[in-house]
């Protein structure tokens, strides 16, 4: 892969990974000893760089990594990771040697994925290590185990602990609403999910005469609100990466900074139409700057008219329909900002749950959706050590 150096003034994503081994660190200190930490790196760790992350978690102790597929587990093992990767989503049983001879675990969600995982794991001479997924109100993957189907439930648990070629090590749940314990019917929900999970584990520990070597439930938001939740181990998500309330909760840095710069300044006589549908008029002589972000990069084009990017010299409001590839910002009041001046579209003056809260979303979609144009550049140590472009370019 080769980085085009004219790319990089742009739009860039600068990535802090000293912010994120302090992250870790404070997030090991919070969780305690004796707890086992997942960093949940799916998405390409939501937008950061699934190896880079993924490279610092494996050499600051971290324990296991997440993702979402295999295609992803291939994409950190090639990438020189050596540590335990749990595939959370689905796997084609085709691909269970595949899984085996490098070393991946694999969620098991249901009575048909246990038996033919296990039938492939056989066929091909290894063992498959599973984690058990069960549905305790998420009402998506997982053994359902509620009500009525709790008998069956832990029944078909136990009958997949004990298939031929699977060796299962673990047991987990996710939670819907841990991350809004103000809410008291919410508090209420992850209470009932927990008090789930915790039986159906005593039920099947029971009746396979052995525990479960990890058992998890603590995601990001059980993680900062939940302690009495951790169990044997962690999944932080987008805690790890410093956004939202729980993150500040616990001091931690946010690790993607979005920037872009001013293409173009022009100035324009009172009652000129701005962009796309005229949704947005002078009403006096205006300083008009263009710069290189459209919905293309990751702009969502539902913030039109609504959000505001940082300059040097403060904020300058987004006028006009996003286009694919720019928008234009209001300048008249920042006569300061001249062309090439660098902006920041979301970092830590101008956050990024503020634009998610604009855009009626949570961060995540914002930083899972900046593309493969967009730059990455990595920091660590106080100095950049990597650039990385997702586009394929020529030799």
């Amino acid at each position: 892969m080769k980085f085009m150096e004219s790319t990089l003034k742009r739009t860039w994503a600068v990535i802090d990974l000293d912010a994120l081994k302090e992250n870790y660190e404070k997030l090991r200190r919070h969780i305690g000893r004796g707890v086992k930490f997942l960093g949940v790196v799916k998405a390409d760790a939501y937008g950061h760089g699934a190896i880079q992350v993924s490279r610092v978690l494996q050499e600051n102790g971290a324990d296991y990594l997440a993702v979402s597929s295999i295609d992803e587990a291939m994409e950190l093992r090639l990438g020189g990771i050596t540590m335990p990767i749990l595939i959370l989503g689905h796997t084609p049983k085709e691909q269970v040697e595949n899984l085996i001879k490098n070393r991946i675990t694999q969620a098991v969600t249901c009575k048909a994925k246990a038996l033919e995982y296990s039938q492939e794991a056989q066929r091909c001479g290894g063992t498959l290590k599973v984690h058990i997924k069960v549905d305790t109100g998420m009402s998506r993957l997982g053994y359902l185990v509620s009500g009525d189907h709790f008998k069956s439930g832990v029944e078909g648990i136990c009958e997949a602990c004990c298939l031929p070629g699977l060796e299962a090590e673990g047991i987990f749940t996710h939670f819907a609403v841990s991350d809004e314990p103000e809410n008291e019917e919410c508090r209420a929900y992850t209470k009932q999910q927990f008090d789930l999970f915790t039986s159906v584990i005593e039920k099947a520990e029971e009746k396979l005469g052995r525990k479960f070597a990890l058992r998890h439930c603590a995601n990001t938001g059980a993680v900062a609100y939940w302690p009495e939740m951790m169990l044997d181990m962690v999944r932080p998500g987008l805690l790890l990466y410093g956004y939202g309330d729980g993150a500040q909760k616990l001091g931690l840095r946010p690790v993607m900074r979005l920037m872009t710069n001013i293409g173009t300044i022009k100035v324009y006589e009172p009652g000129t139409s701005v962009s796309y549908g005229r949704i947005f008029k002078t009403e006096h002589t205006t300083r008009m700057g263009v710069v290189p972000y459209g919905y293309a990069d990751g702009f969502f084009r539902c913030l039109s008219n609504r959000c505001s990017l940082m300059t040097a010299y403060g904020p300058a409001p987004q006028r006009g329909r996003i286009c694919m590839d720019m928008c234009m910002i209001d300048l008249t009041d920042l006569p300061q900002v001249n062309v090439g001046d660098e902006v920041e579209i979301f970092g830590p003056h101008n956050p990024v749950e503020k634009l998610a809260e604009l855009a009626g979303t949570i961060p995540y979609e914002l930083t899972c959706a900046v593309s493969k144009r967009v730059p990455r550049v990595y920091i660590e140590n106080g100095k950049e050590t990597e650039r990385e472009l997702l586009l394929l370019m020529a030799p």
